[in-house]
């Protein structure tokens, strides 16, 4: 999304500024139990899904795990694509694999079938504004960016193909499997895509954490603002 500056590797971990560590690591941890929380209302207004939750949920239905599970195992398997492309993780970065998985399947467990749509369309309405509130949190954060992201940015340096086509390319791949698999395309989908960069750029700078240096805000760090949607 939008970069103010850049940290060092040190200022992720920094251990000069323990309340504002500990503010990060909260804002990380609530932001990835929330973005999984907020996936799990779009799977339940059943009107389309993101990208990447279209493949999960096609894959789901192809291998008979749950929606977390295929995630997880997505997620790990990007994770993997990160080493040719000498991506660096962060502990943000391993955290995503498994915190949002996890959040998706116990939000589904917990929240009744929702049938007519006078409560499917309020479900996807909150799932997307949460969904933005929950980006900006674990971004803001800066404790390394999700494995999807890392791919995108890697193909990125390493083709020296613009982000935005990087990201279309990875994404209409994955739409269009999971499609084919199962997976719930519709309005959800749109409107998904055409809001939540907004949203997401609004709550990152409501989220910012000032720098270690010298207290200002920062809300990304060191990666193309293109690139920055998803987990």
């Amino acid at each position: 999304m939008r970069q103010a500056t850049t940290t060092t590797q040190g200022d992720l971990l920094s251990t000069k500024s323990p309340s504002r560590l500990g503010r990060r690591l909260i804002q990380l941890y609530v932001g990835l139990a929330l973005y999984g929380a907020s996936s799990a209302l779009l799977v339940e207004a059943g009107l389309g899904l993101e990208p990447w939750n279209v493949l999960h949920q096609g894959l789901a239905e192809l291998t008979g795990l749950t929606i977390g599970v295929v995630s997880i195992f997505v997620g790990a398997a990007v994770l993997l694509l990160w080493i040719p492309l000498r991506q660096r993780p962060g502990l943000g970065t391993v955290s995503n694999v498994f915190v949002v998985g996890i959040a998706m399947d116990g939000t589904l467990a917990a929240v009744p079938a929702a049938h007519t749509l006078a409560v499917r369309i309020p479900l996807l309405l909150v799932g997307i504004l949460l969904n933005g509130v929950a980006t900006g949190l674990y971004i803001a954060a800066r404790l390394g960016p999700g494995p999807r992201d890392g791919l995108m940015t890697g193909l990125h340096r390493r083709t020296g193909r613009s982000i935005r086509l990087m990201r279309t390319a990875v994404e209409v791949a994955v739409v269009v499997t999971g499609f084919a698999l199962g997976g719930t395309i519709g309005i959800g989908t749109v409107l998904y895509a055409v809001s939540i960069g907004p949203l997401a750029q609004f709550f990152l700078r409501m989220f910012a954490v000032p720098s270690a240096s010298d207290g200002s805000a920062v809300v990304a760090t060191g990666q193309p603002r293109q690139a920055i949607l998803r987990p």
